[in-house]
């Protein structure tokens, strides 16, 4: 519970220290007419408040909570977040496609998964999502590696 408000408070702190950068933020093009700084002081103020609420709520709104951290899970939690890591640095080198490929195999074989399936699933959901950004949604992905065959 004194972590809960702790981190709470910590995060209201942040919160407030965003809202203050994002006040003085001036875009250098206006493409809406209130300009693109309304959009992170409303989501900053937001977290800031539920922060502050969460940090300063009374006791008796509150129950323990036992997230029973056994080895195991600690193990997978911190490969999940090297995994994640390792595709953002990754991401510009080899490309969307290729990223998200190893990526999304390594959390299916991190969360048990068959590794056919894993494999097949990852080629199909990297691809699907190039198609789905690239052609419906006009994003520009990097190509990386593949940028040789596909661009």
């Amino acid at each position: 519970m004194t972590m809960e408000r702790l981190f709470s408070g910590l995060m209201a702190l942040v919160s407030i220290f965003l809202i203050y950068l994002a006040i003085g933020y001036v875009a250098p093009i206006a493409y809406d007419p209130i300009g693109p700084r309304p959009y992170p002081i409303l989501i900053f103020s937001l977290l800031a408040f539920g922060a502050l609420v969460v940090a300063f709520r009374p006791a008796r709104f509150t129950k323990p909570i036992d997230l029973e951290l056994t080895k195991p899970i600690v193990k997978n939690l911190v490969l999940c977040a090297l995994a994640l890591l390792v595709y953002g640095l990754l991401f510009e080198a080899l490309g969307f496609i290729l990223a998200t490929i190893l990526m999304s195999f390594a959390l299916g074989l991190l969360f048990a998964g068959n590794p056919l399936k894993s494999l097949i699933f990852s080629v199909l959901i990297s691809i699907g999502l190039y198609i789905l950004f690239d052609i419906f949604l006009d994003v520009k992905l990097p190509l990386g590696l593949l940028s040789g065959i596909i661009g």
